[in-house]
């Protein structure tokens, strides 16, 4: 046995377990885990602890899955928005030019840490500081049930923007003369068939995972022989599967293996240098910057005909720096491109933004609320065909949510009070599958104060029926319902039982335990089935 590896793994199955009391001390403050993750290699590092081997191929596959995960998510529907698009290489173009400019003048001024940094290095620096933390905001919007909505879907369209931004940076840093049999990589193109077919046969458990593990690292090690950038060959296999209907799910079960991986990566961050008090303070004076890059993403979203509130949004969830921006200052730094301090002053940068961003993402809705008329003034009278008020009509009965259950709701209420029933969905692709089955359907988000307050207008809805994603988006809509003085019935659908009592308080006229009634709506059709004949 090789006791040297045994002697490696102990070392770091120590940090992992700081990175996991810290990554929890984080999580419990309302902060992503990244954040305890960062700490904790600064804290080892003030012991004079070093990276070690097992920790630095973590790092290097969590970067690999991280660009695989970034494949599967590619709708070129949503990349093709102009307000996604453009927005997103106009606003890094601003970004990387003016927070450039200012660090070169500050350079030139002799500041501690700036000074020496010629004009393309400061840009690298913008460059780095110029991305969102994908990572914060798909964690943000998944525990607030937003991923669906409008505001939700274009925030994830810029982040994936930045995303392929970095990759194309990843690829020219390389540094690599791709050989001959690079043109090879084409035939990758013809094999999605192949890809995808596998992708259906192997189920929902243990090969899901084992596939996509050879997908991303297949992709990642062929790239690699033929002098591409190896983790560009994870993001074309993940890019290849996208449109697949399993995509989504191999996107969720590899989120968790990409996000512990990361842990490596995070964790060599804190470990790369010394947490100076030099770096603190410069990053402590970056961090502010972040409310300007919110602010221009403000103004580039209404400019492009979204709604103040889908703008203002979409805009906190993106007031933060990146874990890419990370990817590219230590590869600046691996190539000697700019001090290695500044992967400490980003890193630390990148923790102060994610505070910030998680408390004005706790309060976004009230921001939006409190100050509505000042965020409306800054909007364009046109709008885009996704974002125009929502009118229900005559409804009586509203069921928020089709998925399953709210479908299954629809589908007995219907028979019995017909055109009085509504559906409501703030995704898209929902309302027109829907549709396309005969169910009456609209476009709409429940978590818009506007919408409960126009609905409430028409004195016609009686019953509202929460069939929504998770215990926070029902909190929200009845939030809302209560804030617009809504006097009808509110009925809630919920998967845990603990959650009974606290959506009961929040003002829901009756719950439903989806789970705990599953069985017995079981047994009732199997009865109604074998009825013994009399």
């Amino acid at each position: 046995m090789d006791f040297e590896w045994i002697t490696i793994a102990l070392g770091d199955v120590a940090w992992i377990s700081v990175a996991f009391i810290l990554g929890l001390l984080a999580r419990s403050l309302g902060l992503p885990s990244l954040v305890g993750f960062l700490a904790t290699g600064f804290v080892l590092n003030l012991y004079g602890i070093a990276s070690g081997e097992v920790l630095q191929k973590l790092a290097d596959l969590g970067i690999t899955l991280l660009l695989f995960t970034v494949g599967l998510k590619l709708n070129l529907r949503t990349l093709a928005r102009p307000e996604v698009w453009a927005v997103t290489g106009v606003h890094m173009a601003i970004v990387v030019v003016v927070f450039g400019t200012a660090i070169h003048m500050l350079a030139l001024l002799g500041i501690p840490l700036l000074s020496g940094l010629d004009l393309s290095r400061s840009l690298l620096i913008g460059f780095a500081l110029s991305f969102s933390s994908t990572v914060f905001v798909v964690k943000v919007l998944e525990d607030r049930g937003e991923s669906a909505s409008l505001h939700g879907r274009i925030a994830v369209g810029i982040l994936i923007m930045q995303d392929l931004a970095a990759v194309v940076f990843l690829a020219i840093s390389a540094g690599k003369v791709p050989s001959i049999w690079a043109l090879l990589v084409l035939l990758v193109i013809p094999l999605r068939p192949l890809l995808t077919g596998v992708l259906e046969r192997v189920g929902h458990g243990e090969l899901l995972v084992l596939y996509g593990l050879l997908l991303a690292l297949g992709g990642a090690e062929a790239f690699d022989l033929v002098g591409l950038k190896g983790d560009l060959g994870a993001l074309v296999l993940g890019v290849l599967v996208a449109g697949h209907a399993k995509a989504d799910e191999l996107a969720k079960t590899m989120l968790g293996f990409k996000d512990l991986f990361l842990l490596g990566f995070f964790l060599s961050i804190g470990l790369s240098g010394p947490l100076t008090m030099e770096a603190v303070l410069v990053a402590a004076a970056i961090t502010p910057f972040v409310l300007l890059k919110s602010a221009l993403f403000f103004l580039l979203l209404t400019r492009f005909k979204l709604r103040a509130r889908t703008s203002l949004l979409a805009s906190l969830n993106l007031t933060n720096y990146s874990e890419f921006g990370l990817i590219v200052a230590a590869i600046g730094f691996a190539n000697g491109w700019i001090d290695g301090r500044w992967l400490i002053v980003i890193a630390v940068a990148l923790s102060l933004s994610c505070v910030i961003a998680a408390v004005l993402n706790v309060f976004a809705h009230r921001i939006y609320d409190r100050y509505s008329t000042a965020w409306t003034r800054l909007q364009r009278l046109e709008r885009l065909a996704d974002d125009r008020p929502l009118d229900i009509g005559g409804a009586k009965i509203a069921i928020i949510g089709m998925g399953r259950v709210g479908a299954a709701a629809y589908d007995h209420m219907h028979p019995l009070h017909g055109g009085a029933v509504v559906g409501v969905d703030l995704d898209p692709e929902t309302v027109r599958r829907q549709q396309s089955a005969g169910r009456n359907v609209l476009l709409g988000d429940p978590g818009e104060a506007d919408f409960w307050e126009r609905v409430q207008a028409t004195h016609a809805l009686e019953v509202v029926m929460l069939a929504l994603p998770n215990l926070a988006a029902n909190l929200a809509a009845l939030d809302h319902l209560r804030a617009a003085s809504f006097d009808g019935r509110i009925a809630a659908a919920v998967r845990f039982h603990d959650e009974i009592e606290t959506l009961e308080r929040a003002g829901a006229s009756t719950v439903f335990n989806v789970y705990a009634r599953a069985g017995a709506g079981f047994a009732e059709h199997v009865a109604a089935q074998h009825a013994p004949s009399e």
